[in-house]
């Protein structure tokens, strides 16, 4: 019974998150750590003159089908969109946290790319016992992990200030938030520091969740690259999610 209580509760939470298309700061390469003086100042001119990338260019530069092995790459659906815009935060200082884990971006970027990603297990062989078989579709549901990536480019310093305000947002609401769209609520009950370096800066954050008396884990993670940001969320079928590195470096490569 309360396996069945905690899917259920995970799969109806991550519903949600799929509604809405779908942690301190975690980068060691944060402009936040960076000394003050020239060097800081030197880094703000280099990414404001980075180059914004359009419409076309974020297009093609954004996860594809075959990027990922075993990971199934579409667009997101209208609905999920539109669902998507009218989530809200129940704290307006934890605004920066709905954006980026409903597939939409702090700050207002000149373009941006979305794309909804499946972890896809590998299939049991074709000489499996049906023992085999069964045990390798329940651990498929076990590891389901639904992964959004959203890919935004922006003019000036948008980005780094966009970076700043979902990392200031993981500090104001450490002790957690609620997501609301309609009469739909995700309550995450804890906002905590990851660790993530790539890029030029990164943020990471591990998301928990109260999983019909179980704690359930998402995780979020932001790279920018000069006038690019990257932001994964990943959320389990069953609860608890790792960070979707495979796809990260996948998307990461991709920008070069």
């Amino acid at each position: 019974m309360r396996r069945t209580t905690v899917r259920r509760t995970a799969v109806a939470a991550s519903a949600l998150s799929l509604a809405l298309l779908v942690g301190a700061c975690g980068g060691d390469k944060s402009a936040d750590d960076a000394p003050e003086g020239k060097g800081k100042k030197e880094g703000a001119a280099a990414a404001s003159s980075a180059k914004t990338l359009s419409q076309a260019e974020l297009d093609k530069l954004v996860l594809a089908e075959g990027d990922v092995k075993n990971h199934k790459v579409i667009k997101p659906l209208k609905a999920d969109l539109a669902a998507a815009e009218i989530a809200e935060p129940d704290k307006p200082a934890c605004k920066p946290l709905v954006d980026a884990t409903s597939m939409r971006t702090p700050g207002s970027p000149a373009a941006k790319s979305l794309r909804r990603i499946s972890v896809m297990p590998e299939k049991p062989a074709e000489d499996a016992s049906p023992e085999e078989k069964l045990k390798a579709g329940l651990d498929a549901v076990g590891k389901a992990v639904i992964i959004t990536d959203t890919l935004a480019s922006y003019e000036g310093e948008g980005a780094q200030e966009a970076l700043a305000a979902l990392r200031d947002a993981g500090k104001a609401c450490a002790g957690g938030f609620t997501t609301i769209a309609g009469p739909d609520k995700v309550t995450y009950s804890k906002v905590a520091p990851a660790s993530y370096t790539a890029g030029d800066e990164a943020v990471a954050f591990t998301l928990s969740t109260d999983m019909g008396g179980e704690t359930g884990t998402a995780q979020l993670v932001t790279v920018r690259k000069g006038n690019t940001l990257a932001s994964f969320f990943a959320m389990s079928l069953m609860g608890k999610a790792d960070q979707p590195k495979e796809a990260i470096d996948a998307q990461l490569a991709k920008l070069g």
